[in-house]
């Protein structure tokens, strides 16, 4: 079992793409940061899927604790 690891203290700004889908990490280990490399591999832990609804800057969890994931909700102020 590998525990989540805090990737950011901070959300990671992204320009998210209309129609586009997107994986978000929920694990912290990935290398590409806040998206899903595979490094959760034998853990409990798989992507998140977020689906854009539109073309704009949307800001994805860092700290890996959102009570909103894969989306930011300030959790990384509180914890």
């Amino acid at each position: 079992m590998i525990d989540r690891k805090r990737a950011s203290n901070t959300p990671f700004a992204v320009k998210v793409e209309d129609g586009k889908s997107y994986f978000w990490c929920s694990c912290g280990l990935s290398q590409g940061q806040p998206f899903c490399d595979g490094s959760h591999k034998g853990s409990e832990f798989a992507p998140v899927k977020y689906k854009a609804t539109e073309s704009k800057t949307v800001y994805f969890c860092g700290c890996k604790a959102s009570r909103t994931p894969p989306l930011c909700d300030g959790s990384h102020s509180k914890t």
